[in-house]
């Protein structure tokens, strides 16, 4: 479309002109090439960027949802270390790795960028520790402080995930050159640590697999192709392949391939990141999907035990992309259950984790109807 619209001169004052008009947050969220592609626009057209009134509040989402979402958004600020990094509870020296992608894409699905937004800086002193701890592994590519995360490759997944979000944002060239390089390690170690039946495990030599490591794979690697960055299409095809194989006669996925019962948690999480990696007409996604909207509808509980924010993760995702009607059905009791076991501090208690882990959660399930994380929008 074209039309006179306000945009920004070099100095942020308001001008108008003729021209194909994104919003501002869509622009940095798809990376300046990917939204004139949106546009249909040939490379290299400009792009102006509309001057837009705050989106109304999403459908489902209540002024108590709102005040819940911001009040952890303050909680994470207030608990990231001056390194950008956020740490838990547990092994791993509180796995820095996992704990800051996941609380940077909580604060990005919230609409910050490593530019703009109320949390911007937070955002870009995590993508900093991010790539820092990155480039002490230069020689491998693994994404990973190796001196504590000894099993490193969820903490990998995650960050590639994270940093192939954020490399769409980033207008610095030079700071997106440095990310993009990250990424491409990153992939490659990815590539070369994938077992022989299409997994991964927990440390990138160990030639073996498991369904939750792998899930991780496959939706960084697809986060990276999103962005532009290349991705051999073998090694996502061969991980689709792997929770094929996993698949059980109920539709469940189970633990890993020749290791018989469903997972539910591993089940949803199979659903969204082959959503995630363009698979929405897989047979064996449209099973998962069968099964986890059956357990919800008949056994809600069924998905609280053991993992319940891990199940939450990966389910919202898959009730949410698989359309309105699934996602109806499903998120009023989630939101509700998150507005009522939120702590005083703003957080969320996960899986006993930790609070970090079990906030960066909530903020995601309760941020995806914002669609500002572009690898979970419809």
């Amino acid at each position: 479309m074209t039309s006179l619209q306000p945009h920004y001169d070099a100095l942020g004052k308001a001008v108008f002109s003729r021209g194909p008009v994104v919003s501002r947050r869509r622009a940095l969220a798809l990376g300046m090439g990917a939204a004139a592609a949106a546009l249909g626009m040939p490379g290299g057209t400009p792009l102006v960027w509309a001057q837009k009134a705050e989106p109304e509040r999403p459908d489902m989402i209540t002024e108590q949802t709102e005040t819940a979402i911001k009040r952890a958004h303050r909680y994470l600020a207030r608990t990231q270390g001056r390194d950008g990094s956020w740490r838990t509870a547990g092994w791993g020296g509180g796995y820095p790795t996992a704990m800051t992608a996941l609380a940077s894409l909580a604060l990005m699905a919230g609409g910050n960028t490593p530019v703009e937004g109320e949390y911007a800086r937070n955002v870009r002193l995590a993508i900093d520790h991010l790539v820092n701890t990155a480039n002490a592994n230069r020689s491998t590519g693994v994404i990973a402080d190796l001196s504590i995360e000894q099993s490193c490759m969820h903490g990998h997944g995650f960050a590639m995930l994270a940093l192939g979000e954020a490399y769409g944002m980033e207008q610095d060239k030079s700071r997106q050159n440095t990310i993009r390089l990250v990424l491409e390690r990153a992939i490659k170690l990815t590539g070369g640590s994938q077992s022989a039946a299409g997994g991964w495990l927990y440390t990138p030599n160990s030639n073996s697999d498991e369904g939750s490591v792998t899930v991780t794979q496959i939706q960084g690697l697809r986060s990276c192709r999103n962005a532009g960055i290349k991705v051999p299409k073998t090694i996502i095809d061969r991980a689709c392949n792997y929770i094929k194989m996993s698949q059980q006669s109920d539709g469940g996925i189970s633990y890993r391939v020749g290791q018989g019962g469903t997972q539910p948690p591993i089940t949803a999480a199979a659903v969204a990141v082959m959503y995630s990696a363009g698979q929405y007409e897989n047979e064996v996604a449209h099973k998962c999907l069968e099964y986890c909207v059956k357990q919800v509808k008949s056994n809600p509980g069924l998905f609280d035990h053991g993992h319940k924010f891990y199940a939450m993760l990966y389910l919202s995702q898959a009730m949410y992309l698989s359309g309105d009607e699934n996602w109806k059905m499903y998120f009023p009791r989630t939101r509700d259950d998150l507005l009522r076991t939120q702590t005083e501090a703003g957080a969320w208690h996960g899986d006993g984790v930790g609070d970090t882990y079990g906030t960066a959660i909530g903020l995601l399930v309760l941020q995806l109807p914002y669609a500002n994380l572009p690898i979970f929008q419809r």
